[in-house]
C-alpha cells in the first residue's frame, strides 16, 4: 500500500488490491459451491443436509471472521501512520484471540448442535447428514480462524496477492478431497454430504500451514520478524481488537444469519423446495463475492488514507468503490437473468428441483442489486473504523424489517417460499440506503475536523 496523487493512480492501485481479493473470495466461496454441487450429485437428501448444515455454520463462521477482520483496518491505520514496530504484536494477539474464539465455538457446538437439529422438522436422513457435516467441519475451525487472521493481516498491508495464491493452490485439492470423500474413492466408504465437511476441514488445515510458512519466509512479511519473539496473550490487546471486531462480526452475523434463518424456516417445505432454495442462494452468494471484494478493498485503501489523515483521498476511494458496485450490480443481474437455466441444472438432475431453482434465481436478481450497492459502503465505513452504526443498521434492516416481512408474505400470501426472498430484498434495500446516509455523515465529520485542524 502506498500514497497516490491522482485519480488514475488511485483507480490503478484499487484494482491491484481488489482483484486478488476477488479471486480469493470467489475461490473460498467455490469451496462451498463445490460442496453443494457435488453433494447434490449424490442425492437431494445429501444436498438438503448440507444446506441445513451450511445454514447453521455460515452465520457463526462469518460472524467470527468479522471479529478477525478488524485486523485489516487496524494494520492499515498502523502502516499509514508509519508505526511498523507495532505490527508483530497486533498479529500475534490476533492469532491468540482466533484460537480462543475457536474453542468457544467448539464448546457451544458440542452443547447445542443436537438439540437445535431436533427442533427442526427434518427428514431423518437430512438431519443425519447435517449433523455429521457440521462435526466434520468442526475439526477445521481452529486452522480456519488462524488463516483468516493471517489473511486479514496480509490484506491490511495491501499484499492481497499472497492470500490469493494460497487459496488458488488449495482449491483444486479441496475439489479432489470432495471427490474422494463424497463418492468414496481410493477404497474409502461413500460419505455423501458428510464427505464435503471432511474435505473442507482438511483444506482449512492445509491453507493454515501454508500461510504460516509464508509469514515466516516470504517478503515483505518475514521482514517484520513476526514470530521471532512471541508475546504473552494480552487481554488489553484482545479488547482493543474486539472493540472494532465485535460490531463488525455482529453486523456480518445479522446479515448472513437472515439467509440461514430463511433456510431453517423453509424446512417445513419439501426436500425439493429446500434443495432448490439452497442452490439458488449458493450461486447468488458466489456473485456477491464481487461487491464484497470491493468493500474489502475499500477497507484497506480508506483505512490507509484515514490513518495518514488524508481524508480527501479516503473520500475519493469511497467514490471509486461505490461506482464499481453499481456497475457490478447491473452486470451480475444480467448474468443471473441470462444463465438461470444452465445454473439451475448444475446443482441437481431432478426436473422439479431445476424448475424451482430457476424461479428462486429470478428473485435473487433483485436482492443482489441492493447487496452489491451496500457492501462497498460497508467496507468504506470499516476503513474509517466506524462499525457501531453499521451493526445497528444490519440488525434493523435484516431482523426488524426483512425477516418479518418475508414471514408474513410466505405465510399469508400466495408467494409462499418466495415470500422470504421478497423480505430479504426489502431488508437489503433499506440497509443499503441507511449505510449510504451513514457514510455521507462520517465523511462530513472528518472533513469538518480536518478544516478545524488546519485553521488551528
Amino acid at each position: 500500500m502506498y500514497q497516490t496523487t491522482s485519480i488514475k493512480e488511485k483507480i490503478r492501485l484499487f484494482i491491484i488490491i481488489m482483484l486478488p481479493i476477488l479471486i480469493t473470495q470467489i475461490s473460498l466461496n467455490l469451496m462451498t459451491f463445490f460442496d453443494t454441487v457435488m453433494s447434490g450429485r449424490a442425492g437431494a437428501e445429501e444436498l438438503a443436509g448440507v444446506a441445513i448444515g451450511s445454514s447453521l455454520w455460515i452465520p457463526i463462521s462469518t460472524g467470527i471472521n468479522g471479529i478477525v477482520l478488524a485486523i485489516t483496518p487496524i494494520i492499515a491505520h498502523t502502516i499509514g501512520a508509519k508505526k511498523d514496530h507495532e505490527v508483530p504484536g497486533i498479529l500475534q494477539q490476533g492469532i491468540y484471540l482466533a484460537i480462543a474464539l475457536s474453542f468457544v465455538i467448539i464448546g457451544f457446538g458440542a452443547l447445542l448442535l443436537e438439540p437445535l437439529l431436533s427442533l427442526m422438522e427434518l427428514e431423518s436422513e437430512v438431519r443425519y447428514v447435517a449433523k455429521y457435516y457440521l462435526i466434520a467441519l468442526g475439526a477445521g475451525i481452529i486452522p480456519l480462524f488462524i488463516f483468516n487472521t493471517i489473511r486479514s493481516f496480509m490484506d491490511g498491508l495491501g499484499q492481497t496477492r499472497a492470500s490469493m495464491v494460497i487459496i488458488l493452490v488449495s482449491l483444486p485439492l479441496n475439489i479432489i478431497f470432495n471427490y474422494i470423500f463424497i463418492f468414496g474413492k481410493l477404497g474409502l466408504p461413500v460419505f455423501g454430504g458428510i464427505g464435503a465437511g471432511i474435505a473442507t476441514s482438511l483444506t482449512y488445515w492445509l491453507v493454515c500451514v501454508i500461510s504460516l510458512i509464508v509469514m515466516a519466509r516470504v517478503q515483505p512479511f518475514s521482514g517484520f520478524s513476526l514470530f521471532s519473539k512471541w508475546l504473552k496473550p494480552s487481554i488489553a490487546a484482545w479488547l482493543s481488537q474486539l472493540k472494532i471486531g465485535l460490531p463488525i462480526g455482529a453486523a456480518v452475523f445479522f446479515e448472513t444469519s437472515i439467509f440461514s434463518a430463511v433456510t431453517l424456516l423453509m424446512s417445513v417445505y419439501n426436500t425439493f423446495t429446500l434443495a432448490a432454495h439452497q442452490a439458488a442462494m449458493n450461486f447468488a452468494t458466489l456473485l456477491y463475492m464481487i461487491p464484497l471484494s470491493v468493500g474489502m478493498a475499500l477497507t484497506i485503501t480508506v483505512g490507509f488514507e484515514a490513518g495518514a489523515k488524508r481524508f480527501k483521498d479516503a473520500r475519493t476511494y469511497g467514490y471509486i468503490g461505490m461506482s464499481g458496485g453499481v456497475f457490478i450490480a447491473i452486470f451480475a443481474g444480467i448474468i443471473l437473468y441470462v444463465f438461470n437455466g444452465p445454473v439451475a441444472a448444475l446443482y441437481n438432475t431432478e426436473p422439479e428441483v431445476i424448475e424451482l431453482t430457476r424461479q428462486f434465481i429470478y428473485y435473487a436478481i433483485f436482492y443482489q442489486l441492493a447487496d452489491a450497492f451496500g457492501a462497498p459502503i460497508q467496507g468504506a465505513l470499516r476503513g474509517y473504523k466506524d462499525v457501531n452504526m453499521t451493526f445497528v443498521i444490519a440488525f434493523v434492516s435484516y431482523w426488524i424489517i426483512g425477516l418479518p416481512v418475508g414471514w408474513v408474505l410466505a405465510n399469508y400470501t400466495s408467494l409462499e417460499p418466495f415470500g422470504y426472498w421478497v423480505g430479504i430484498i426489502v431488508g437489503l434495500s433499506f440497509g443499503a440506503a441507511a449505510l449510504l446516509w451513514r457514510l455521507i455523515q462520517i465523511q462530513g465529520s472528518y472533513d469538518k475536523a480536518n478544516k478545524n485542524s488546519s485553521a488551528d
